[in-house]
């Protein structure tokens, strides 16, 4: 198991694989169709994907928090 004090880089890391996975399969699939090879272009499309958004991801996060902070007010 993962020490619950790297909860918020496991979330990045999870959050940024997923999000991307399903962008670049979309992005992949209306760039070139159904073709044969379609998965592995998706996969190679997402892994350079991946390897942009996590670092993204962990660096948006705290401008995101703000964003969210000064955009709501207390209940």
């Amino acid at each position: 198991m993962i020490p619950r004090k790297y909860g918020p880089q496991l979330f990045s890391l999870i959050l940024s694989g997923l999000m991307s996975l399903l962008v670049s399969g979309i992005s992949t699939f209306r760039a070139i169709g159904p073709v044969t090879n379609f998965a592995n272009l998706w996969s190679s499309a997402w892994l350079a994907a991946w390897f942009i958004a996590f670092p993204a991801v962990l660096l948006v996060t705290p401008l995101a928090r703000e964003a969210v902070q000064i955009l709501t007010t207390k209940d």
